[in-house]
């Protein structure tokens, strides 16, 4: 250990002062971007939170708690859209992770021949170049028709659970939510994968040779040691999914109410924004503005969230 210490001292003192000064600008290059992107943050959210101080001056807090849109009478609240962006997204999670996780888990194994999960990776990856724009037709011509019969079904035999007490109507919650979730399994797969992969194939082996069988090395020994790896994941699919416009603008109906009901039509901050912006003015591009501002604190906050709990799990 000594002598590959000594080495590279010598291998470091050894090198040209061009050498030196090409390694120090690009520590200054690296550093530059770095405080660029927290920058270009930082102004992004100084810009809309002065385009939203009007607003944010008139109705205060009390924006976040009223339930009433109305441009007419200049009377704003986004409850609605609060509980819509956090119903949404948490529905989409709840379908996507478990099939994401699992996917990623298959495709990071030998459970299929080597061509076969070249394949399989491909058309995940596939998944996530698609348009949005393109996800919200196919979802309002495919996926509307079969959910709104499904809906009409639990809504026959289920009616008494508050979660499917009123009929559906085509576009709602469940449609957003499901779309949702197939635009975020892309990025919980890959991301998980990668994790997985990245495990020492000694720590398999060891597992493996201590009598564990396949799927307790999978379960208790695999994905806890990529535990942070896959929080991440679910994380970075939170925020695309609360960030959502188009596809979400096309199915979840557009309605500024709050309803349990997983079949009743919703409305997000997002769909809110691009429903709404291009026909604004006065005091409602202000309150655009501070929905706009709600919603990158919640994303903020997701963030925050994830680093915590990745740093949490890197302590234990």
């Amino acid at each position: 250990m000594t002598t590959n210490s000594q080495n590279l001292s010598l291998a470091t003192k050894n090198r040209s002062d061009v050498e030196k000064s090409l390694d120090r600008g690009f520590i200054w290059l690296t550093k530059i971007f770095a405080f660029g992107v927290a920058a270009a943050l930082l102004w992004i959210g100084l810009q809309v939170a002065i385009a939203s101080w009007p607003a944010m001056q008139k109705f205060g807090a009390s924006f976040l708690a009223n339930t009433t849109w109305n441009p007419v009478n200049d009377s704003y609240g986004v409850l609605p859209q609060i509980y819509g962006t956090l119903l949404s997204s948490f529905i989409g999670l709840l379908l996507a992770v478990p099939i994401g996780v699992g996917t990623a888990i298959v495709l990071s194994e030998d459970f299929l021949p080597a061509k076969v999960k070249l394949v399989l990776v491909f058309a995940v990856e596939l998944l996530a170049a698609i348009p949005s724009v393109v996800y919200g037709v196919w979802g309002i011509f495919v996926l509307v028709p079969i959910l709104t019969n499904l809906g009409k079904w639990l809504n026959s035999y289920f009616g008494w659970i508050p979660f499917f007490s009123t009929s559906p109507t085509g576009p709602g919650m469940l449609p957003a939510g499901v779309i949702l979730a197939i635009m975020t399994l892309p990025i919980i797969t890959a991301l998980s994968r990668d994790a997985l992969i990245s495990i020492p194939s000694s720590l398999r082996q060891a597992s493996v040779g201590l009598g564990a069988t396949r799927w307790e090395t999978i379960l208790q020994i695999l994905i806890p040691a990529a535990f942070s790896g896959i929080v991440s994941a679910v994380m970075l699919s939170l925020g695309r999914a609360m960030g959502e416009t188009m596809a979400v603008t096309m199915l979840i109906g557009n309605s500024n109410n709050i309803s349990i009901s997983l079949l009743a039509p919703g409305n997000t901050i997002s769909s809110l924004l691009a429903n709404q912006f291009s026909e604004a003015s006065g005091l409602q591009v202000s309150a655009l503005m501070y929905a706009a501002l709600v919603l990158f604190f919640l994303t903020l906050v997701v963030n925050i969230m994830a680093e915590f709990i990745v740093l949490r799990v890197k302590r234990l």
